[in-house]
């Protein structure tokens, strides 16, 4: 006569099944990888425009922050309250896309400095804003 003692419980974890479905995961990324094409950013060169301006109309930004306007070779100094109307005034007497605005600033200008130039522009109105750039030699 057996006195009861049936099967025995099992305390442990089986870890045969983890590890096969993690392989078969690790096979499936590993086949799978080499099918994503990777993401590439086109980013846009210099001198890419259909046609260059007619007129341009440069604001300068100057080591101590001072802005200067200049239209036609003549330069001002002006104020940044008054770049944007100037700017408009300058656009007002050209056809739409003949004209443009650069803003050449020093290197050592803070970035936060010609961001505001920018937005004084945009908020404005101003068509055709651009930055104006040396080339690496």
């Amino acid at each position: 006569m057996s006195r009861g003692r049936g099967r025995r419980t099992i305390n442990e974890i089986n870890m045969v099944p983890f590890i096969d479905v993690m392989l078969v995961l690790l096979i499936i990324f590993m086949v799978t990888a080499p099918l994503i094409a990777p993401s590439m950013v086109n980013l846009p060169s210099v001198g890419k425009g259909s046609q260059p301006p007619k007129q341009v109309i440069e604001i300068v930004i100057r080591q101590d922050e001072s802005l200067e306007f200049r239209q036609g070779g003549k330069g001002a100094p002006i104020a940044l309250a008054q770049v944007a109307d100037s700017a408009r005034k300058a656009q007002a007497g050209a056809a739409p896309g003949d004209s443009a605005v650069v803003i050449s600033a020093d290197r050592s200008v803070k970035y936060e400095t010609v961001v505001k130039v920018m937005d004084t522009l945009q908020r404005a109105g101003v068509q055709r804003v651009g930055l104006s750039v040396q080339l690496a030699k």
